[in-house]
């Protein structure tokens, strides 16, 4: 609630309160003031400079911290833990059920916390859990462990989405989405590569295999990362504590706020826990995301597990090659993704944003499927790379730019998304079948239906979201610009 302004230097300020807090904003006309808008580019800038790369650096080992598994398969992991197939890829899925099962209590939770020191805290501890995944010995062992991971790991992705749509208003979320994004295809692409380089140099090194250095390795790292996070993740905009206490000015953390408050579709107060969860499940844009983050996650990590078992399989060169040539078509999947999304914020638009790279994925996946030609099929393999992977930080910030009526709301509806579209990663492991191998047929089939699917619900949606704003900009009065959700 606003109270009466008060004068102050550069404009009018009233108070707002935000959860239990109340905190001042400024009530004039920010679009008229060259103070404030140089306050907030002076706030982007800063927050690109701190938060952006400790957070893209943590998401590209949490990723590593999971997917490092298919390096280990193509290492002694299978033999040294006499596994089958089978079990590979229940420890390939398992580790989705604790992130399931943690997302939604911990968005939940972090809306009444501070996320400084909440989230490097979570970091720390997978950090640990992750290098025990070097002690396993049998089966049983690494499902425990890789469960437990799933669970430590769980509050961080949402947790800094849901942060960073906090700081960052929905045009310029989309970037930021991509450029956090593109830690986790990059994190897939140097996987091989830091693979290879400890395979060729530490396998057997003091009687350990090359599979458990990589796990040492990596989360011995993540653990320093962990703690520099303390100094440079920042608390929610009315806080006075985390990184914004050193990086912004008093004037900035006020503009901060009020950044935020301005970009909501519709200025609704800060409501209980319990009313954004009820809003949450209510609101079918936040089933039809459910649906497409399902989709797009089921096709994008439906082969990331077993992409250097396809690769192999196209017998190109020794195990180091094969590592080595599984980097490159992430790594322009991480170029492309920023560049989409740049153009997606550039032009505020999202659906063809992301279908029209579900199209090219389709490419890929049909060549795969014609041709029995290795290196037609590497080629190809690049098409349905970037092609999914390219697409997902635009979903992610589509979701939150729609589902962003209150922050309550916001940070459940997101975890929501994110935590369903698990269950895509829990079931693809097992689209792919040992009988399968190399080519995956069957797999690459139901590849295209969902990717198919993929860029049709996104056409819907635009559709749906068009009608929307035609409402919107019908009841606006006074001349107001409206605030209208991305299409």
């Amino acid at each position: 609630m606003l109270s009466t302004p008060q004068s102050h230097a550069g404009g009018e300020w009233g108070h707002h309160t935000v959860g239990s807090k109340e905190v001042e904003t400024d009530n004039s006309r920010p679009d008229l003031d060259e103070n404030w808008h140089r306050a907030s580019r002076s706030i982007v800038r800063k927050l690109d400079w701190t938060l952006m790369p400790i957070i893209c650096v943590l998401y590209l080992f949490n990723y590593l911290d999971r997917t490092s598994i298919a390096q280990a398969k193509l290492n002694t992991l299978e033999k040294d833990l006499n596994l089958s197939g089978a079990e590979y890829n229940t420890a390939v899925s398992i580790l989705n059920v604790g992130y399931m099962i943690m997302q939604i209590p911990s968005n939940m939770l972090l809306t009444r916390v501070q996320p400084n020191p909440y989230i490097p805290a979570w970091v720390l501890i997978w950090s640990v859990v992750s290098a025990c995944t070097a002690l396993v010995t049998n089966f049983g062992q690494l499902v425990a462990v890789r469960a437990l991971l799933g669970f430590v790991e769980a509050p961080f992705f949402p947790g800094i989405y849901y942060l960073l749509s906090c700081w960052y208003t929905r045009k310029e979320l989309g970037l930021r989405m991509a450029i956090l994004y593109s830690g986790l295809v990059l994190a897939t692409a140097f996987a091989g590569l830091i693979a290879a380089g400890i395979f060729a140099n530490f396998d057997q090194s003091r009687g350990i295999a090359g599979w458990r250095w990589l796990y040492i390795i990596i989360g011995s790292i993540n653990f320093l990362l962990a703690i520099c996070s303390f100094a440079l993740i920042p608390n929610f905009p009315e806080s006075n504590s985390g990184s914004q206490r050193w990086l912004l000015t008093e004037e900035e953390r006020r503009v901060a706020l009020q950044r935020m408050l301005l970009d909501r579709v519709d200025q609704e107060s800060d409501r209980s826990l319990l009313w954004g969860f009820r809003h949450a499940v209510t609101d079918y844009r936040t089933w039809v995301f459910v649906l497409l983050m399902f989709i797009t996650n089921h096709v994008a990590y439906g082969f990331n597990y077993f992409y250097p078992s396809i690769v192999s399989g196209l017998r190109l060169g020794s195990q180091t090659i094969t590592l080595v040539c599984t980097a490159p078509p992430f790594i322009l999947a991480a170029g492309l993704s920023i560049i989409l999304s740049w153009s997606s914020d550039r032009y505020n638009e999202r659906a063809l944003h992301i279908a029209t790279p579900m199209g090219v994925a389709i490419v890929g996946f049909v060549i795969s499927v014609a041709t029995v030609n290795g290196p037609a099929r590497y080629v190809a393999s690049y098409f349905y790379v970037t092609g999914c992977f390219a697409a997902n930080g635009i979903v992610y910030a589509w979701a939150a730019g729609v589902l962003n009526q209150t922050p309550e709301k916001r940070a459940i509806a997101t975890s929501i998304v994110n935590v369903i579209a698990q269950l895509g990663n829990i079931a693809s492991p097992y689209m792919f079948r040992d009988q399968d191998q190399p080519r995956y047929l069957l797999a690459m089939i139901l590849l295209i239906v969902f990717a198919a699917i993929s860029g049709l619900t996104c056409l819907l949606l635009k559709f749906d979201l068009w009608r929307a704003n035609k409402k919107i900009e019908q009841s606006c009065q006074d001349g107001a610009t409206p605030r209208l959700f991305p299409t």
